[in-house]
């Protein structure tokens, strides 16, 4: 029988800031923002943090403290909405040069346990286990010490037959947790639980399952398969059959080629392409270079640049131009960028702009160009 393992870091971002301030444990911490909500140090060496009730605009929650959470503030919320279910809580900007730093170290700490890893993102991984000496919960145990060693921070793990299901009973008993699941223990703990955390059933389906009266994976588990299919179709009416009786055969995966590489970012206010255009040229030219940065450092080169639009209306338009020649060059990327930019009439206020690298190819080449931040967007 498998054993798989899905690791889940708790409060990643939020965890991350907290070794960085430990003067916040156990308050109610957002992170998002802008980057002018950096604490602030006094004279005396004591640190002023930014609140959110102090806050304007309508940047997005990246993560939050369980404490946070507990008065309703998660991520993916907006700001300012968060503003007024916590607005004496702590905001502090993201920094995901930290998290990406942190994320490394992690999975090297699990790598000297368990080498058999899935990267699934930035703070999850899958682990098979199948082949280790070893009791299950021993071994989980020594990796969450080896990853507490190496981070100073906490992780839950879930351990099961399949990957469905380790990642549904690693989030069953966060922050800290240590869950084992077999198959005889689908029907008492995982049954129970709504349609939504089985990973894969989104927003949307959860809401057309409810229509149909299918609201846990009990009722998913007992529904009509004809009634699946005639509303879902035959291929994800079939899977989500299987997945309310914990069947899942998917391989742990050590190593998958990525499809694309992108940056974007939302803007704090719509930004007129003309007025606000030495702010967009700043913006447009780190992303460039951002993405430049992730295909040199992924080992990839790159023969397909795109970018996205979206527009204040929330119109979203994008553009893609293929090269002659594969790179990693931020200069070239940027030339290709807004070669596509120029194909886009310009004639509205935009909410967010990102940059795309397409059709990659593994490189060695490790070199790249620097692009000086002065550069003009030519619109």
């Amino acid at each position: 029988m498998r054993r798989i393992a899905h690791l889940d870091m708790d409060a990643f971002y939020a965890s991350v800031e907290l070794l960085r301030y430990p003067e916040l444990r156990g308050q109610a911490v957002v992170i998002g923002g802008r980057r002018q909500h950096q604490p602030v140090t006094d004279a005396d060496g004591s640190r002023q943090f930014s609140r959110l009730r102090d806050y304007v605009g309508r940047g997005v929650v990246t993560t939050s403290t369980y404490e946070a959470r507990a008065l309703g503030v998660f991520s993916g919320m907006g700001v300012m909405k968060s503003a007024q279910l916590a607005p004496d809580a702590i905001l502090l900007p993201a920094d995901f040069t930290a998290y990406r730093h942190y994320s490394r170290l992690f999975k090297a700490a699990v790598a000297t346990v368990a080498p058999c890893i899935e990267d699934r993102g930035i703070d999850e991984i899958y682990i098979d286990l199948s082949n280790l000496d070893g009791e299950s919960v021993a071994l989980a145990r020594q990796i969450k010490a080896a990853v507490r060693d190496a981070t100073g921070l906490g992780c839950s793990i879930g351990i099961s037959p399949n990957k469905l299901l380790s990642k549904i009973c690693s989030d069953l008993e966060k922050p800290d947790g240590l869950t084992l699941l077999d198959v005889d223990d689908i029907e008492t703990r995982i049954w129970p639980l709504p349609v939504r955390k089985i990973n894969g059933i989104g927003p949307r389906a959860t809401e057309k399952l409810a229509t149909l009266g299918i609201a846990t994976i009990a009722d998913l588990a007992a529904a009509d398969p004809v009634l699946l299919q005639a509303h879902f179709g035959p291929s994800l009416a079939s899977w989500l059959h299987a997945a309310a009786h914990g069947i899942d055969q998917r391989p742990v995966v050590t190593h998958s080629e990525p499809r694309s590489i992108s940056r974007e970012t939302t803007f704090e206010r719509d930004l007129h392409p003309r007025r606000d255009r030495s702010v967009l040229s700043e913006i447009f030219t780190e992303l460039c270079t951002r993405v430049a940065d992730d295909l040199r450092r992924k080992g990839y080169l790159s023969r397909t640049i795109g970018i996205k639009l979206r527009f204040e209306d929330f119109r979203t338009v994008t553009r893609d131009l293929s090269l002659p020649v594969a790179t990693a060059d931020a200069i070239a990327i940027r030339r290709a960028a807004t070669d596509c930019l120029r194909r886009v009439p310009l004639n509205q206020r935009l909410r967010l702009l990102g940059v795309r690298a397409g059709s990659l190819a593994p490189t060695r080449d490790e070199t790249a160009t620097e692009i000086p931040l002065q550069t003009e967007l030519r619109l």
